[in-house]
């Protein structure tokens, strides 16, 4: 038998929810053949079977969710039997005409007592060694899975909840698991197999299991990734330790009328646990301005029309990327992130730029690289390619790592002063809103000008007001000539 087990699909991914099984229980199965479809908070993924055989179990159903190193499927190889293990069933008491010319065994004593010796005359045989004490459940390491009301009932039962052997979904400890700890002591008979299994699954995922997005504290903590050991103990102390996350749980919304409930699952639950790591850990600062893009308006559609539909169009957020880029050359602290356990900040020599996009089904942000080695019509070309496959859910991990800054353009479905949250751990995120004619002061004289709105929003740990002004600043200078832009390519 070969127990395949979710391989490790990318950084900073711990788990997957299924999509879609391509086989089932009982069929045979190719190597390399589609085995099953995950979707992460980054990617849907198809995962092929690393054996050929016959499928014997398959672990989870559609929308369920598996963590990396979890068992997903149970494959035999062909030509191997595949056994089932009946139901154990008491054996039959043996008699003395079972078999011929065969004494019958002696009938077990008491628990704890000596053999009947089958021969008379021989030595009794040796007691039974004392059944040997369940394996204590080792802490778990980091946050664990709780519900605020547990966690509430943990502090006020004196129980440390890292202690209690959990046997709710998903690791996940729940009230009873508690009141028996705090009655017995010790954790529930039979559970302390399911706990070695889930902390060696959280280990295989390189952290523990995560919580629930409705829980805001674990959810900081848990997504706050552990690069060295120190971690762990920040993000045990931050599940505890700041205020006001303690919640209550929601009301019963169905007693004020009708209501429908859908799971928070894959992107949008990563989405909610970035945003409030983001929110939390990060103080943030916006500084807002406009750009004069009249110009650069009337060249993109010149060019748009002279390419006659030739290759990628040319939307203004290829020049909006390239404006970026030459900014984060001169204010290099927004292209950097923050260790705040090291307390450096680490600065990237590099300029990657995360494109946000609506799929749908919740947002994504491929990343467009090396933006200060391409033109605009390669950038241009990068960025339709992205969002396509977004929204068709077939961009690879790849596509959606190592983003140094973040675009996101809400100008299309209108608003003029968007405030973003910046995605952590980056240190900043532009908003782009509609593109609007302003009459506009110039050289004394009231003209229409097409302006552009622009929202820096920026880690306060990292840079300053007057680095974000400066850094607007020199977008919006190339922003306003195109002839600097050109020379940026």
């Amino acid at each position: 038998m070969f127990e395949f087990k979710l391989p490790d699909l990318g950084e900073g991914i711990h788990e997957g929810e299924v999509l879609k099984w391509h086989v089932a229980e009982g069929e045979r199965i190719a190597e390399d053949a589609p085995l099953v479809d995950i979707e992460t908070d980054k990617a849907a993924v198809t995962i092929p079977a690393p054996k050929a055989g016959r499928v014997v179990k398959l672990n989870g159903k559609v929308g369920d969710v598996i963590m990396v190193g979890q068992i997903v499927a149970v494959i035999a190889a062909e030509g191997a039997a595949v056994a089932i293990a009946p139901a154990a069933a008491p054996a039959p008491a043996p008699t003395a005409a079972a078999e011929p010319g065969r004494a019958a065994a002696p009938a077990p004593g008491p628990a704890g007592a000596p053999a009947a010796s089958p021969v008379p005359g021989a030595p009794p045989a040796p007691a039974p060694l004392p059944a040997a004490p369940p394996p204590a459940v080792a802490p778990a390491r980091g946050p664990v899975p709780a519900a605020p009301a547990t966690r509430r009932l943990a502090r006020e039962l004196g129980v440390d909840l890292r202690l209690v052997a959990p046997t709710g979904p998903g690791g996940r400890v729940t009230p009873e698991d508690v009141r028996r700890f705090a009655q017995s002591g010790a954790p529930a008979a039979g559970v302390e197999e399911e706990a070695a299994q889930a902390a060696a699954a959280a280990a295989a995922a390189g952290g523990a299991a995560r919580a629930p997005a409705g829980d805001s504290a674990t959810a900081l903590a848990a997504a706050i990734p552990a690069p060295h050991p120190a971690e762990a103990e920040f993000a045990a102390r931050a599940a505890s330790a700041i205020p006001f996350l303690d919640l209550e749980p929601l009301p019963d919304f169905a007693q004020f009328g009708p209501v429908e409930i859908e799971p928070l699952r894959s992107i949008r639950r990563k989405v909610a646990r970035k945003m409030v790591t983001s929110m939390i850990l990060v103080p943030h600062v916006a500084h807002m301005d406009e750009a004069d893009v009249t110009d650069l308006e009337a060249f993109r559609k010149a060019e748009n029309e002279r390419r006659g539909g030739r290759g990628a169009k040319l939307t203004l957020l290829p020049f909006v990327v390239k404006a970026a880029t030459a900014g984060l050359k001169q204010a290099a602290s927004f292209n950097a992130s923050l260790d705040p356990f090291k307390e450096e900040i680490v600065y990237k020599k590099y300029y990657n730029i995360g494109i946000a996009v609506d799929t749908g089904r919740g947002l994504i942000v491929p990343v467009v690289c090396c933006t200060d080695c391409k033109s605009i019509t390669d950038i241009a070309r990068d960025i339709e390619g992205l969002a396509a496959r977004a929204r068709e859910g077939k961009l690879a991990v790849e596509e959606l790592r190592g983003g140094t800054f973040t675009i996101t353009n809400v100008g299309p479905l209108g608003g003029t002063a968007p405030i973003p949250t910046i995605n952590y751990p980056e240190v900043a995120i532009l908003g782009m809103g509609r593109v609007q004619e302003k009459p506009v002061v110039r050289d004394g004289q009231i003209v229409v000008r097409r302006m552009l709105p622009l929202t820096l929003a920026f880690d306060h740990r990292v840079a300053d007001g007057a680095d974000a002004a400066r850094f607007v600043t020199e977008m919006i200078r190339h922003l306003a000539d195109p002839h600097l832009l050109l020379l940026e390519a």
